[in-house]
């Protein structure tokens, strides 16, 4: 397949990437929303199933994308060279797979041509936030920490049916 007719993200480096062909790379998981804790000692990043108080908890998009870094001044503005060095990126993240020189899932919204297919393939955070980061003190964040937000869940493994 010629570089024309192939896919942007096939031919095109994060770097090249128009923004509208940046943006659309986000599969609406919400697993880059969950609340993130640092192992002072050895650095270790531990997920929790919390996510950020402008993350849609039904829909996994965040409430307020324009003035995200406003409302919170933590929030990460996603760049190529961070997709290629944060390591708690979740790992079905298509910024972190096409940085890797790796190709989208099955699964993602640009292949299936179903935003849906993200919850089908048990990729989604969508039912799985237990609370906002407003509703839990920061010790309590240590009750939350999960695994599945740094795991390829099963069925995104799976090929397409």
């Amino acid at each position: 397949m010629s570089s024309d007719k192939a896919p942007f993200w096939r031919h095109k480096s994060l770097e090249e990437m128009s923004l509208e062909e940046w943006e659309s790379l986000c599969d609406g998981c919400g697993r880059c929303c969950l609340i993130k804790l640092e192992d002072e000692d050895d650095g270790r990043i531990y997920t929790t199933d919390v996510g950020c108080r402008l993350l849609d908890k039904t829909s996994c998009r965040c409430c307020d994308y324009k003035n995200r870094k406003r409302e919170v001044p933590d929030c990460i503005q996603l760049s190529p060279d961070l997709a290629r060095t944060l390591k708690w990126l979740p790992p079905t993240c298509a910024y972190r797979l096409i940085a890797r020189g790796q190709d989208l899932p099955w699964w993602h919204p640009l292949v299936s041509g179903r935003p849906e297919t993200v919850v089908e393939a048990g990729v989604s955070a969508a039912g799985r936030v237990s609370a906002s980061e407003d509703e839990v003190s920061t010790d309590g964040l240590f009750s939350h920490i999960k695994n599945w937000p740094t795991r390829w869940p099963r069925k995104a493994r799976a090929m397409a049916k």
